[in-house]
């Protein structure tokens, strides 16, 4: 059976290292010692954690707007470049940076800027941006 350190499930989690401790000692993700006696966590746990995570993010994305594309990252825009016709709007969802080509026009619908919080939905080679 696969196991991991706590830094790598917190990196496969998003989340600290501490908030896998927490969660460890809460008996939310079953954690166990290696032969050196490094705290380790199970792998069948961490693999079920992140499916309950996941379940419970649909379930929150659920309350947004209905859409039939899977793939969104909510993040901050960090650029945005505009002229007369197309905007250029970076967008910086946890590690990810997505990048895409908008409207001008529905940059200003939406009223981005930089600093404004947004989704990005990447549907095949096209990013999608919703203001949330």
């Amino acid at each position: 059976m696969p196991t991991y350190s706590i830094g790598q499930a917190a990196r496969l989690l998003r989340v600290s290292p501490e908030t896998v401790r927490r969660w460890a000692d809460a008996g939310r993700l079953p954690m166990g010692r290696d032969g050196a006696g490094n705290r380790v966590i199970d792998g069948v746990g961490l693999a079920r954690l992140a499916e309950e995570r996941a379940a419970e993010d649909a379930r929150d994305a659920a309350v947004g707007p209905a859409t039939s594309v899977r793939n969104a990252f909510t993040g901050i825009v960090t650029a945005l470049v505009a002229d007369d016709v197309v905007a250029r709007v970076v967008v910086q969802a946890g590690p990810h940076q997505v990048v895409s080509l908008v409207t001008r026009e529905a940059v200003d619908e939406l009223d981005l800027a930089v600093g404004v919080t947004v989704v990005a939905r990447v549907k095949s080679t096209s990013v999608h941006v919703d203001r949330s």
